[in-house]
């Protein structure tokens, strides 16, 4: 089996490098309904707009799709911009939906996976997830992030629920109980 090693691509994110995709950016992101804007934000925050991109993990490409990931959303060439940005795109869609339109929620997923949101009952405490959703956040919103320190914002605020697991484990969340054992049980 024989593979290409993609070519090198500049590491700075240019006007003209973010441009080139803008076209399947608007393609993907109408089709699924998904902010432009927010896809922009994940693209920049995944790669840095390098369609070559490939992480230590193995992410693959513009949106930085997982092999598994890509090959269920039926993307045969992760580094093709095209292809890449439509699976990226739906899948994010999918999160979204998944989540009840809790973006920060779908960013935590799309980041470290579903498994990790539904076992935290919210964002996991991973550094590298809270810092991934604020970044994303704040490039979406404008500069204004999550802040997931003390001080928030009044518009960022969100409620934290407290309650307890049935084996005495208590958990806090940004989901309700009722929302978070739904999440649990899909």
């Amino acid at each position: 089996m024989g593979f290409t090693v993609p070519p090198a691509a500049p590491s700075v994110v240019t006007a003209e490098s973010r441009n080139a995709y803008l076209g399947h950016v608007r393609e993907a992101a109408a089709r699924y309904g998904v902010p432009e804007k927010l896809v922009t934000a994940v693209i920049r925050a995944e790669s840095g707009f390098n369609p070559y991109a490939v992480s230590p993990k193995g992410a693959r490409g513009l949106m930085q799709l997982m092999p598994q990931t890509a090959s269920l959303l039926g993307v045969r060439d992760s580094f093709n911009p095209a292809q890449n940005i439509d699976g990226g795109v739906r899948h994010l869609r999918r999160l979204i939906d998944r989540f009840a339109n809790n973006l920060p929620l779908a960013l935590a997923a799309y980041n470290a996976g579903e498994q990790a949101v539904t076992t935290y009952r919210g964002i996991p405490p991973y550094p590298e997830t809270q810092g991934y959703v604020q970044k994303v956040m704040m490039m979406f919103n404008g500069g204004a992030g999550l802040d997931f320190g003390t001080a928030r914002p009044a518009a960022m605020m969100q409620a934290t629920y407290r309650y307890t697991e049935n084996d005495g484990t208590i958990v806090y969340s940004n989901l309700p109980p009722a929302a978070a054992a739904r999440l649990v049980r899909r």
